[in-house]
Protein backbone atom coordinates (compact mmCIF):
# COMPACT_ATOMS: atom_id res chain seq x y z
CA UNK A 1 0.00 0.00 0.00
CA UNK A 2 1.56 3.46 -1.17
CA UNK A 3 2.22 5.51 1.89
CA UNK A 4 0.61 9.00 1.93
CA UNK A 5 3.12 11.95 1.08
CA UNK A 6 3.46 14.29 3.69
CA UNK A 7 3.01 16.79 1.27
CA UNK A 8 -0.73 16.33 0.83
CA UNK A 9 -1.23 16.90 4.82
CA UNK A 10 -3.84 19.98 5.05
CA UNK A 11 -1.78 23.27 6.51
CA UNK A 12 -2.79 24.81 9.11
CA UNK A 13 -4.72 28.11 8.18
CA UNK A 14 -4.24 31.20 10.31
CA UNK A 15 -7.90 32.42 11.50
CA UNK A 16 -6.05 36.03 12.26
CA UNK A 17 -3.97 37.45 10.55
CA UNK A 18 -4.57 40.81 12.20
CA UNK A 19 -2.72 39.23 15.50
CA UNK A 20 -0.57 40.52 17.63
CA UNK A 21 1.91 39.67 20.70
CA UNK A 22 3.73 40.98 23.77
CA UNK A 23 6.22 38.93 25.35
CA UNK A 24 5.68 41.12 28.98
CA UNK A 25 8.97 42.33 30.59
CA UNK A 26 9.83 44.75 33.51
CA UNK A 27 12.06 47.15 31.50
CA UNK A 28 11.31 45.84 28.00
CA UNK A 29 8.54 44.72 26.36
CA UNK A 30 9.09 42.56 23.18
CA UNK A 31 5.98 43.12 20.60
CA UNK A 32 5.69 40.74 17.36
CA UNK A 33 3.24 41.11 14.28
CA UNK A 34 2.66 39.75 11.43
CA UNK A 35 5.97 39.42 9.24
CA UNK A 36 3.76 40.51 5.65
CA UNK A 37 2.92 43.97 6.73
CA UNK A 38 6.62 45.20 7.86
CA UNK A 39 9.46 44.51 7.33
CA UNK A 40 11.01 44.46 11.32
CA UNK A 41 8.05 42.09 12.57
CA UNK A 42 9.45 42.14 16.29
CA UNK A 43 10.48 45.41 18.11
CA UNK A 44 11.31 46.19 21.60
CA UNK A 45 9.69 49.15 23.59
CA UNK A 46 10.16 50.38 27.07
CA UNK A 47 7.77 50.36 29.65
CA UNK A 48 7.22 53.85 30.21
CA UNK A 49 3.64 55.21 29.34
CA UNK A 50 4.88 57.47 26.34
CA UNK A 51 6.52 53.77 25.03
CA UNK A 52 2.90 51.98 25.35
CA UNK A 53 1.35 55.05 23.55
CA UNK A 54 4.27 54.33 20.77
CA UNK A 55 3.72 50.36 20.73
CA UNK A 56 -0.35 51.06 20.14
CA UNK A 57 0.64 53.40 17.47
CA UNK A 58 2.71 50.47 15.81
CA UNK A 59 -0.22 48.21 16.37
CA UNK A 60 -2.25 50.56 14.24
CA UNK A 61 0.16 51.60 11.39
CA UNK A 62 0.34 47.89 11.27
CA UNK A 63 -3.35 46.66 11.30
CA UNK A 64 -3.57 44.99 14.46
CA UNK A 65 -6.73 44.26 15.49
CA UNK A 66 -6.02 41.62 18.24
CA UNK A 67 -3.31 41.25 20.74
CA UNK A 68 -2.15 38.36 23.24
CA UNK A 69 -0.23 38.82 26.32
CA UNK A 70 1.14 36.72 29.33
CA UNK A 71 0.59 37.21 32.42
CA UNK A 72 3.23 38.41 33.75
CA UNK A 73 3.62 39.37 37.63
CA UNK A 74 1.85 42.96 37.51
CA UNK A 75 3.60 44.43 34.53
CA UNK A 76 1.28 43.35 32.01
CA UNK A 77 -1.60 46.11 34.08
CA UNK A 78 -0.45 49.02 32.49
CA UNK A 79 0.08 47.50 28.95
CA UNK A 80 -3.25 46.25 28.79
CA UNK A 81 -4.96 48.97 29.88
CA UNK A 82 -3.81 51.35 27.80
CA UNK A 83 -4.66 49.51 24.57
CA UNK A 84 -7.96 48.58 25.71
CA UNK A 85 -8.37 51.88 26.12
CA UNK A 86 -7.28 52.22 22.27
CA UNK A 87 -9.70 49.77 21.04
CA UNK A 88 -7.80 46.56 20.63
CA UNK A 89 -8.59 43.41 21.45
CA UNK A 90 -6.64 42.25 24.33
CA UNK A 91 -6.29 38.42 25.72
CA UNK A 92 -4.43 37.61 28.78
CA UNK A 93 -2.64 34.24 28.44
CA UNK A 94 -1.37 31.63 31.02
CA UNK A 95 2.45 31.23 30.23
CA UNK A 96 1.88 27.53 30.52
CA UNK A 97 -0.19 27.05 28.01
CA UNK A 98 2.62 28.93 25.28
CA UNK A 99 5.75 27.64 26.97
CA UNK A 100 6.22 24.07 26.25
CA UNK A 101 7.67 24.18 22.89
CA UNK A 102 11.92 23.93 23.05
CA UNK A 103 13.87 25.97 22.00
CA UNK A 104 11.97 29.03 22.24
CA UNK A 105 13.96 30.79 25.20
CA UNK A 106 14.24 34.36 23.78
CA UNK A 107 12.20 37.23 24.35
CA UNK A 108 12.18 37.70 20.39
CA UNK A 109 10.97 33.95 19.49
CA UNK A 110 8.96 34.24 22.69
CA UNK A 111 6.84 37.04 20.97
CA UNK A 112 7.01 35.60 17.44
CA UNK A 113 5.66 32.08 18.85
CA UNK A 114 2.69 33.39 20.90
CA UNK A 115 1.70 35.81 17.92
CA UNK A 116 1.56 32.61 15.52
CA UNK A 117 -0.15 30.52 18.24
CA UNK A 118 -2.46 33.61 18.24
CA UNK A 119 -3.05 33.83 14.74
CA UNK A 120 -3.84 30.30 14.60
CA UNK A 121 -6.62 30.61 17.16
CA UNK A 122 -5.13 28.48 19.29
CA UNK A 123 -4.23 30.45 22.81
CA UNK A 124 -7.51 31.02 25.24
CA UNK A 125 -7.91 34.34 26.95
CA UNK A 126 -7.86 34.18 31.03
CA UNK A 127 -11.03 35.50 32.10
CA UNK A 128 -11.13 39.25 33.43
CA UNK A 129 -13.98 40.89 34.75
CA UNK A 130 -15.56 44.67 33.14
CA UNK A 131 -13.74 47.92 34.10
CA UNK A 132 -16.05 48.49 36.98
CA UNK A 133 -16.01 45.46 38.75
CA UNK A 134 -11.94 45.29 37.80
CA UNK A 135 -12.56 48.58 39.86
CA UNK A 136 -14.51 47.18 42.49
CA UNK A 137 -11.70 43.69 42.86
CA UNK A 138 -9.40 46.52 43.50
CA UNK A 139 -11.09 48.34 46.40
CA UNK A 140 -11.73 44.70 48.33
CA UNK A 141 -8.58 43.84 48.06
CA UNK A 142 -6.89 46.88 49.17
CA UNK A 143 -9.11 46.51 52.25
CA UNK A 144 -8.30 43.33 52.20
CA UNK A 145 -4.48 44.03 53.24
CA UNK A 146 -5.54 46.71 54.91
CA UNK A 147 -6.85 44.63 57.56
CA UNK A 148 -3.97 42.02 57.44
CA UNK A 149 -1.84 44.80 58.48
CA UNK A 150 -3.95 45.56 61.43
CA UNK A 151 -4.45 42.36 62.50
CA UNK A 152 -0.33 42.43 62.67
CA UNK A 153 -0.42 45.39 65.11
CA UNK A 154 -3.07 43.85 67.52
CA UNK A 155 -0.54 41.17 67.92
CA UNK A 156 1.93 44.13 68.33
CA UNK A 157 -0.29 45.60 70.89
CA UNK A 158 -0.71 42.05 73.10
CA UNK A 159 2.61 41.27 72.97
CA UNK A 160 3.29 44.76 74.73
CA UNK A 161 0.59 43.96 77.29
CA UNK A 162 2.25 40.83 77.86
CA UNK A 163 5.62 42.41 78.44
CA UNK A 164 3.94 44.36 80.92
CA UNK A 165 2.21 41.56 82.51
CA UNK A 166 -1.52 42.90 82.06
CA UNK A 167 -3.47 39.71 81.16
CA UNK A 168 -5.81 41.51 79.61
CA UNK A 169 -6.17 38.78 76.45
CA UNK A 170 -6.86 36.27 79.27
CA UNK A 171 -10.41 38.36 80.29
CA UNK A 172 -11.96 39.43 77.56
CA UNK A 173 -12.58 37.28 74.10
CA UNK A 174 -11.22 40.24 72.00
CA UNK A 175 -8.46 43.10 73.08
CA UNK A 176 -9.69 45.51 70.20
CA UNK A 177 -13.58 45.21 71.40
CA UNK A 178 -15.16 47.60 73.37
CA UNK A 179 -13.86 46.56 76.80
CA UNK A 180 -10.35 46.19 75.46
CA UNK A 181 -10.08 49.06 73.87
CA UNK A 182 -11.50 51.28 76.66
CA UNK A 183 -8.66 49.90 78.89
CA UNK A 184 -5.77 50.55 75.83
CA UNK A 185 -6.73 53.73 75.45
CA UNK A 186 -6.60 54.97 79.10
CA UNK A 187 -3.43 53.05 79.72
CA UNK A 188 -1.72 55.16 76.68
CA UNK A 189 -3.15 58.12 78.27
CA UNK A 190 -1.34 57.78 81.38
CA UNK A 191 -3.91 55.75 83.81
CA UNK A 192 -2.33 52.85 85.85
CA UNK A 193 -4.86 52.06 88.47
CA UNK A 194 -6.68 48.36 88.26
CA UNK A 195 -9.52 49.64 90.23
CA UNK A 196 -10.02 52.95 87.44
CA UNK A 197 -9.16 50.18 84.52
CA UNK A 198 -11.85 48.18 86.09
CA UNK A 199 -14.42 50.38 85.56
CA UNK A 200 -14.40 50.68 81.89
CA UNK A 201 -16.05 46.99 81.28
CA UNK A 202 -18.97 46.94 79.15
CA UNK A 203 -21.59 45.57 80.42
CA UNK A 204 -21.26 42.93 77.47
CA UNK A 205 -18.16 41.80 78.83
CA UNK A 206 -18.45 37.79 80.65
CA UNK A 207 -15.65 39.03 82.92
CA UNK A 208 -16.41 40.53 86.42
CA UNK A 209 -14.86 43.49 87.02
CA UNK A 210 -12.95 41.14 90.04
CA UNK A 211 -11.59 39.53 87.47
CA UNK A 212 -10.38 42.20 85.14
CA UNK A 213 -9.28 44.41 88.38
CA UNK A 214 -6.47 41.29 89.24
CA UNK A 215 -5.51 40.79 85.11
CA UNK A 216 -4.36 44.57 85.05
CA UNK A 217 -2.13 44.43 87.96
CA UNK A 218 1.40 44.57 85.64
CA UNK A 219 4.54 46.71 85.63
CA UNK A 220 4.05 49.35 83.49
CA UNK A 221 7.86 50.26 82.30
CA UNK A 222 8.12 53.10 80.00
CA UNK A 223 9.70 50.96 76.81
CA UNK A 224 6.34 48.76 76.87
CA UNK A 225 3.94 51.69 77.14
CA UNK A 226 5.70 53.63 74.36
CA UNK A 227 5.75 50.36 72.32
CA UNK A 228 1.28 49.95 73.11
CA UNK A 229 1.16 53.29 72.33
CA UNK A 230 2.44 53.07 68.99
CA UNK A 231 0.78 50.12 68.22
CA UNK A 232 -2.42 51.74 68.72
CA UNK A 233 -1.54 54.67 66.94
CA UNK A 234 -0.76 52.46 63.66
CA UNK A 235 -3.94 50.38 64.09
CA UNK A 236 -6.41 53.48 64.38
CA UNK A 237 -4.53 54.41 61.57
CA UNK A 238 -5.06 51.38 59.04
CA UNK A 239 -9.30 51.27 60.69
CA UNK A 240 -8.95 55.24 59.16
CA UNK A 241 -7.87 53.79 56.08
CA UNK A 242 -10.42 50.87 55.98
CA UNK A 243 -13.56 53.64 56.15
CA UNK A 244 -12.03 55.18 53.45
CA UNK A 245 -12.21 52.06 51.12
CA UNK A 246 -15.76 51.32 52.69
CA UNK A 247 -17.05 54.56 51.22
CA UNK A 248 -15.48 54.10 47.85
CA UNK A 249 -17.12 50.36 47.96
CA UNK A 250 -20.79 51.83 48.86
CA UNK A 251 -20.58 54.85 46.18
CA UNK A 252 -19.62 52.35 43.56
CA UNK A 253 -22.12 49.49 44.53
CA UNK A 254 -24.72 51.99 44.48
CA UNK A 255 -23.19 53.14 40.94
CA UNK A 256 -23.78 49.48 40.24
CA UNK A 257 -27.38 49.48 41.44
CA UNK A 258 -28.17 52.66 39.68
CA UNK A 259 -27.36 51.14 36.04
CA UNK A 260 -29.10 47.63 36.54
CA UNK A 261 -32.83 46.53 36.45
CA UNK A 262 -34.51 47.35 40.06
CA UNK A 263 -34.93 43.93 42.21
CA UNK A 264 -38.29 42.67 42.03
CA UNK A 265 -39.71 41.98 45.89
CA UNK A 266 -38.96 43.12 49.12
CA UNK A 267 -35.54 41.67 50.73
CA UNK A 268 -36.19 39.11 53.55
CA UNK A 269 -34.83 39.30 57.15
CA UNK A 270 -31.67 38.46 57.75
CA UNK A 271 -30.19 35.00 59.01
CA UNK A 272 -27.90 36.03 61.19
CA UNK A 273 -28.07 40.03 62.83
CA UNK A 274 -24.99 39.43 64.74
CA UNK A 275 -22.46 41.69 62.84
CA UNK A 276 -19.14 40.05 61.80
CA UNK A 277 -15.51 41.50 62.63
CA UNK A 278 -13.84 43.66 60.13
CA UNK A 279 -17.06 43.73 57.96
CA UNK A 280 -17.84 46.66 55.31
CA UNK A 281 -19.09 49.46 57.52
CA UNK A 282 -22.54 49.58 55.70
CA UNK A 283 -25.36 47.59 54.60
CA UNK A 284 -23.57 45.22 51.93
CA UNK A 285 -26.71 42.90 51.76
CA UNK A 286 -29.58 45.74 51.02
CA UNK A 287 -26.64 46.92 48.50
CA UNK A 288 -25.94 43.62 46.55
CA UNK A 289 -29.93 43.07 46.63
CA UNK A 290 -29.88 46.58 44.91
CA UNK A 291 -27.94 45.52 42.41
CA UNK A 292 -28.04 41.84 41.81
CA UNK A 293 -31.63 41.55 42.56
CA UNK A 294 -30.93 38.11 43.97
CA UNK A 295 -30.40 37.48 47.40
CA UNK A 296 -26.79 35.51 47.72
CA UNK A 297 -27.12 35.16 51.66
CA UNK A 298 -29.96 32.78 51.03
CA UNK A 299 -27.09 30.52 50.14
CA UNK A 300 -25.83 29.23 53.73
CA UNK A 301 -21.88 29.69 54.17
CA UNK A 302 -22.33 32.97 51.88
CA UNK A 303 -22.32 35.84 54.31
CA UNK A 304 -22.97 39.67 53.05
CA UNK A 305 -18.75 40.46 53.25
CA UNK A 306 -18.41 37.16 51.68
CA UNK A 307 -20.51 37.11 48.64
CA UNK A 308 -19.76 40.36 47.80
CA UNK A 309 -16.15 39.55 47.61
CA UNK A 310 -16.63 36.13 45.43
CA UNK A 311 -18.50 39.36 43.15
CA UNK A 312 -15.69 41.68 43.22
CA UNK A 313 -13.51 38.07 41.59
CA UNK A 314 -15.96 36.72 39.33
CA UNK A 315 -18.71 39.50 38.36
CA UNK A 316 -22.00 39.87 38.39
CA UNK A 317 -22.50 38.31 34.60
CA UNK A 318 -21.95 34.75 35.20
CA UNK A 319 -22.45 34.76 30.97
CA UNK A 320 -18.56 33.83 30.33
CA UNK A 321 -19.20 30.51 31.57
CA UNK A 322 -21.94 28.63 29.57
CA UNK A 323 -22.96 26.36 32.60
CA UNK A 324 -22.40 25.53 36.16
CA UNK A 325 -19.91 22.77 35.34
CA UNK A 326 -18.12 24.96 33.17
CA UNK A 327 -18.03 27.62 36.37
CA UNK A 328 -16.91 25.25 38.83
CA UNK A 329 -14.48 23.46 36.24
CA UNK A 330 -12.82 27.41 36.36
CA UNK A 331 -12.59 27.44 39.67
CA UNK A 332 -10.55 24.05 40.29
CA UNK A 333 -13.40 22.71 42.15
CA UNK A 334 -14.49 19.61 39.86
CA UNK A 335 -13.05 16.75 39.66
CA UNK A 336 -10.16 15.91 36.97
CA UNK A 337 -10.45 13.38 33.86
CA UNK A 338 -7.19 12.49 33.24
CA UNK A 339 -8.45 8.95 31.31
CA UNK A 340 -6.26 7.13 28.55
CA UNK A 341 -7.11 3.97 27.02
CA UNK A 342 -10.54 3.82 28.59
CA UNK A 343 -9.24 4.17 32.20
CA UNK A 344 -9.24 6.93 34.00
CA UNK A 345 -5.59 7.67 35.69
CA UNK A 346 -6.34 10.55 37.74
CA UNK A 347 -9.78 12.28 38.88
CA UNK A 348 -8.40 14.67 41.72
CA UNK A 349 -8.46 18.59 41.51
CA UNK A 350 -6.11 20.78 39.85
CA UNK A 351 -4.33 23.04 41.82
CA UNK A 352 -5.17 26.85 41.62
CA UNK A 353 -5.21 30.38 43.12
CA UNK A 354 -7.83 31.57 42.57
CA UNK A 355 -9.43 33.93 45.77
CA UNK A 356 -12.91 32.91 44.77
CA UNK A 357 -11.53 29.32 45.00
CA UNK A 358 -10.49 29.90 48.83
CA UNK A 359 -13.51 31.99 49.23
CA UNK A 360 -15.20 28.81 48.21
CA UNK A 361 -13.41 26.26 50.81
CA UNK A 362 -13.55 28.68 53.42
CA UNK A 363 -17.53 29.07 53.24
CA UNK A 364 -17.54 25.06 53.02
CA UNK A 365 -16.00 25.21 56.08
CA UNK A 366 -17.81 27.42 57.98
CA UNK A 367 -21.10 25.37 57.07
CA UNK A 368 -19.64 22.13 57.89
CA UNK A 369 -20.86 22.97 61.72
CA UNK A 370 -24.26 24.31 60.69
CA UNK A 371 -27.29 22.10 60.80
CA UNK A 372 -27.97 22.50 57.45
CA UNK A 373 -27.57 19.90 53.92
CA UNK A 374 -24.89 21.34 53.39
CA UNK A 375 -23.83 20.79 56.93
CA UNK A 376 -24.83 17.22 56.47
CA UNK A 377 -23.08 16.31 53.36
CA UNK A 378 -19.84 17.93 54.44
CA UNK A 379 -19.41 15.81 57.61
CA UNK A 380 -20.90 12.59 55.84
CA UNK A 381 -17.97 13.03 53.24
CA UNK A 382 -15.58 14.03 56.02
CA UNK A 383 -16.04 10.66 58.00
CA UNK A 384 -15.67 8.62 54.50
CA UNK A 385 -13.19 10.55 52.45
CA UNK A 386 -11.50 13.02 54.60
CA UNK A 387 -11.95 16.83 55.60
CA UNK A 388 -9.93 17.85 52.35
CA UNK A 389 -12.05 16.22 49.88
CA UNK A 390 -15.28 17.31 52.07
CA UNK A 391 -14.12 20.77 51.70
CA UNK A 392 -13.49 20.69 48.05
CA UNK A 393 -16.92 18.75 47.39
CA UNK A 394 -19.04 21.01 49.19
CA UNK A 395 -17.55 23.90 47.64
CA UNK A 396 -18.07 22.77 44.33
CA UNK A 397 -21.66 22.17 45.83
CA UNK A 398 -22.00 26.16 46.94
CA UNK A 399 -20.41 27.38 43.75
CA UNK A 400 -23.19 25.61 41.88
CA UNK A 401 -25.60 27.49 43.98
CA UNK A 402 -24.45 30.36 43.34
CA UNK A 403 -23.77 30.96 39.42
CA UNK A 404 -27.54 29.47 39.74
CA UNK A 405 -29.16 31.78 41.95
CA UNK A 406 -26.37 34.88 39.84
CA UNK A 407 -26.82 33.38 36.68
CA UNK A 408 -31.26 32.17 36.75
CA UNK A 409 -32.36 33.94 39.28
CA UNK A 410 -33.00 30.31 41.75
CA UNK A 411 -34.22 31.17 45.22
CA UNK A 412 -32.55 28.52 47.43
CA UNK A 413 -34.28 26.86 50.54
CA UNK A 414 -32.59 24.74 52.55
CA UNK A 415 -34.27 21.12 53.26
CA UNK A 416 -32.11 20.85 56.31
CA UNK A 417 -29.93 17.94 57.55
CA UNK A 418 -32.71 15.88 58.83
CA UNK A 419 -34.03 15.41 55.20
CA UNK A 420 -30.62 15.65 53.76
CA UNK A 421 -30.26 12.40 56.00
CA UNK A 422 -33.16 10.69 54.86
CA UNK A 423 -32.94 11.39 51.20
CA UNK A 424 -28.98 9.82 51.70
CA UNK A 425 -30.67 6.50 53.59
CA UNK A 426 -33.37 6.25 50.69
CA UNK A 427 -30.87 6.31 47.95
CA UNK A 428 -28.47 4.14 49.59
CA UNK A 429 -31.60 1.53 50.26
CA UNK A 430 -32.22 1.86 46.59
CA UNK A 431 -28.64 1.00 45.33
CA UNK A 432 -28.58 -2.13 48.21
CA UNK A 433 -31.87 -3.27 46.31
CA UNK A 434 -30.52 -3.56 43.03
CA UNK A 435 -27.51 -4.99 43.81
CA UNK A 436 -29.58 -7.92 45.59
CA UNK A 437 -31.62 -8.20 42.48
CA UNK A 438 -28.66 -8.89 39.96
CA UNK A 439 -27.49 -11.46 42.29
CA UNK A 440 -30.97 -13.03 42.74
CA UNK A 441 -31.98 -11.78 46.20
CA UNK A 442 -34.92 -10.17 47.56
CA UNK A 443 -33.71 -7.66 50.37
CA UNK A 444 -36.65 -8.11 53.47
CA UNK A 445 -36.68 -5.31 56.23
CA UNK A 446 -36.27 -6.61 59.54
CA UNK A 447 -39.92 -5.94 61.77
CA UNK A 448 -39.70 -3.24 63.97
CA UNK A 449 -41.46 -4.80 66.94
CA UNK A 450 -40.07 -8.16 66.65
CA UNK A 451 -38.00 -9.27 69.61
CA UNK A 452 -34.15 -9.96 69.45
CA UNK A 453 -33.25 -13.64 70.11
CA UNK A 454 -31.96 -14.63 73.51
CA UNK A 455 -28.96 -16.41 73.65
Amino acid sequence: MPQRATGDRPELKPVNVSAAAIDIGSKMHMAAVNPDCTDIPVRAFGTFTQDLHDLADWFSACGVTSVAMESTGVYWIPAYEILEQRGFEVILVNGRYAKNVPGRKTDVSDAAWLRQLHSYGLLRGSFRPDAEIATLRAYLRQRERLVEYAAAHIQHMQKALMEMNLQLHHVVSDITGATGMRIIRAIVAGERNPDVLATYRDVRCHSSTETIRAALVGNDRHEHVFALSQSLELYDVYQAKMLDCDRKLEVLIAALGNKGAKPIGKLSKPRIKTKQINTPTFDVRTALYGVLGVDLTEIHGLGPSLALKLIGECGTDLRAWPSAKHFTSWLCLAPGNKISGGKVLSSRTRRSSSRAAALLRLAATTVGRSDTALGAFYRRLSLRAGKSKAVTATARKIAVLFYNTLRHGMSYRDPGADQYEQQYRSRVLANLQRRAKSLGFVLQAIPTDANPAVS
